[in-house]
């Protein structure tokens, strides 16, 4: 066997194998869930039942995220189809939208998000060591994909000219060359030109199959010209038409005398041909006009246009529509939704599960819900996973789905491998904490319960990786930071502090702030953020803490009736580039969408209403009522998505009457 080798692939004469680390996920927000689901769905988990099944949106690493879906779904995908990086220069770029303030006309102002600090590093440890490393990415990724492809599975590899040739020898490795079926030329644009070259107008798309149970012939639409030159008869009725003949080289039976009757003919077919009906359907298309008897005794039927089915698609695909601008979400790689259109019919049945893990701007998910195919699709990128959302929200009667992932749980892996002291958990939550400030920038400090370092005459108190910050941690931090600076005749006015932390109790930024102030501590939130996870991002110094946001909502009841109204919304500057600050004019700028749970149970965020900007629809709603069915305390969630995908989420208790 021909084997491609490259530098990594074996240590110690054994080939290196794909890090497993199996984590369990956290949904972090359901969608499209009635109250009536919701119920159920709780009933069926305090029975001790599976619950219901529902699609899911994952956010994450796929070295985490693959090994993490196989306790479940080991040999149960039935199609995958993956759309891994081309070594662009602009895998994980986005266009961005500034809209327009709500009271002024125009869709607004784009601009080209560049790559994420960690969709950097995930480029860069595909691309670091050029070609070895990228084969090396590739062929663990299939490794796993291939654990997770059920024995009648399908997977379509799209790739280009840049590395299509040696992902087929992996490919073939790891699927196997036996399995191969085909090697798809897409054509994705009329035209492409190179002043030093032919224009490159197509990708390639590897399929491989364990078996030929799932396939099934899809057709693709008549080119014009073919209907024009093949359908050239038009019946009284305006139908268009074909003649063909009634004879073919097949032998329909060894008993059949080869002879049939056409009115009043009986007739044989030319030397070495077969008819290709039986009498009986002879009679029937007789019957019905659609046989027609030439002068020399041939006979031929007609075959409508509007009865065809199409054209079944070969290796070469011209004929799929292309992507109009105002579909394009602002994805360079987006692909249109014919083309997986295709692939989910070819490929896969109705209730068949379909895996993309590099879903990207949402287009396998969403071809897969109006397929009826339930999915599951992953992808590094939180903009990815937003547009996505908002994609599948605008589907028509879309099936619930959860968005998720890793959470605390990739943290606290994490922390046990790079901090390990076996029989010292206290140690190894010091070596995290110093950890942490030297990112930070930050002096470690002893002596204190809730103040861990202190930088530029502020305190710094570094959060749990596995527990948000809650309020009543505040208030121990705030209590202590006196005793850390002291409050002698001549000292400060004001005590500062930063608190870092991974995640936040949802009412914190306002309340938190209100109870230090009161207490004269100045506090500041700022989040740690996950590039502090991958040693590469932590080597070059990529890593920066970011303020929360903050937002406010004007509350309002009457009676039963609830409203709520987005009144102002205030980012980190650090977090915006410079020339899109520039032009943001009004804080509604910074919103791409919110949405509300209104009983918010402490579990997982409901999203029960949403509204989100389009192309088409750039303005968006910035009020919303709801009615209970009943009086009562509720505690309401609005969150928050601004224009490059973060999320801030704030808790209001109202009581309606």
């Amino acid at each position: 066997m021909t084997e491609l080798i490259w530098d990594g692939k074996y240590l110690d004469g054994k080939k290196v194998k794909p890090v497993r680390i199996a984590l369990p996920f956290q949904t972090i927000e359901t969608i499209n869930e009635s109250a009536q689901d919701r119920l159920r769905t709780l009933d069926l988990f305090s029975a001790g039942r599976e619950a219901e099944w529902r699609n899911r949106l994952i956010w994450g690493d796929k070295k985490y995220v693959l090994p993490s879906l196989l306790s479940e779904f080991a040999g149960k995908v039935k199609l995958i189809y993956i759309d891994p990086p081309f070594d662009t220069g602009s895998d994980f770029s986005y266009t961005a939208r500034i809209p327009e303030h709500l009271e002024t006309d125009g869709d607004g102002t784009s601009f080209v998000k560049e790559p994420s600090i960690l969709e950097q590093k995930a480029y860069r440890d595909t691309w670091g060591r050029g070609l070895d490393s990228y084969l090396e990415w590739f062929y663990e990724t299939c490794l796993l994909l291939s654990e997770l492809l059920a024995e009648e599975g399908s997977i379509y590899i799209h790739l280009d000219w840049h590395v299509g040739h040696y992902a087929k020898a992996v490919a073939d490795e790891v699927f196997g060359a036996g399995n191969f079926r085909n090697e798809i030329v897409w054509q994705r644009a009329n035209t492409h030109n190179d002043p030093h070259g032919f224009g490159r107008i197509h990708d390639n798309i590897l399929f491989y199959s364990r078996s030929n149970d799932t396939f099934n012939v899809v057709y693709g639409e008549y080119d014009e010209a073919y209907v024009a030159q093949a359908y050239r008869h038009i019946d009284a009725d305006g139908r268009r038409y074909r003649m063909l003949p009634l004879h073919s080289t097949h032998v329909f039976s060894a008993k059949d005398d080869n002879t049939r009757v056409f009115g009043s003919k009986v007739l044989r077919p030319p030397s070495g041909k077969y008819w290709r009906w039986s009498q009986k359907k002879i009679d029937h298309a007789l019957e019905k006009g659609l046989i027609v008897v030439s002068d020399n005794d041939i006979p031929s039927y007609k075959k409508y246009l509007d009865e065809a089915k199409g054209v079944q698609p070969q290796s070469i695909w011209t004929d799929l529509t292309m992507i109009s601008r105002a579909q394009m979400v602002g994805y360079p790689t987006q692909k249109p939704e014919s083309l997986l259109e295709r692939i989910i019919k070819a490929s896969s049945n109705e209730g068949d599960l379909v895996l993309d893990c590099f879903v990207g701007s949402g287009t396998t998910a969403c071809v897969a819900e109006k397929l009826n195919r339930p999915w599951l699709a992953c992808d590094l990128g939180r903009f990815a996973i937003h547009t996505s959302r908002k994609r599948l929200l605008r589907i028509s009667g879309v099936r619930p789905f959860v968005v998720q992932n890793l959470g605390k749980y990739e943290r606290q892996a994490w922390q046990a491998a790079e901090f390990a002291a076996p029989d010292d958990l206290q140690e190894r939550e010091l070596r995290y904490r110093r950890f942490i400030l030297d990112l930070y920038h930050a002096t470690s400090v002893i002596g204190h319960g809730w103040l861990h370092g202190a930088k530029s005459g502020r305190m710094v108190h570094v959060g749990a990786v596995d527990a948000p910050v809650t309020l009543a941690d505040v208030k121990a931090i705030a209590a202590e930071v006196w005793r850390a600076v002291g409050r002698g005749k001549d000292g400060p006015k004001t005590a500062g502090v930063d608190v870092l932390g991974w995640e936040f109790a949802f009412e914190l930024n306002e309340l938190a702030r209100q109870v230090a102030a009161e207490a004269r501590v100045d506090v500041g939130f700022k989040k740690i953020p996950r590039e502090v996870l991958e040693k590469r991002a932590v080597e070059q110094g990529d890593i920066r803490f970011f303020e929360l946001a903050a937002l406010s909502v004007e509350v309002k009841v009457s009676k039963r009736a609830l409203s709520l109204k987005l009144t102002d919304f205030l980012v980190s500057p650090d977090d915006i580039p410079e020339d899109v600050r520039r032009v943001i004019k009004h804080w509604d700028q910074y919103v791409d969408y919110w949405a509300v749970d209104w009983d918010y149970k402490g579990d997982t965020f409901h999203n029960q209403w949403q509204a989100y900007r389009t192309r088409e629809n750039p303005k968006l709603e910035t009020a919303t009522t709801h009615s209970y069915a009943e009086s009562g305390k509720h505690t309401v969630l609005v969150k928050v998505i601004d224009i490059l995908g973060n999320d801030t989420t704030k808790a209001l208790e109202v009581e309606v009457r």
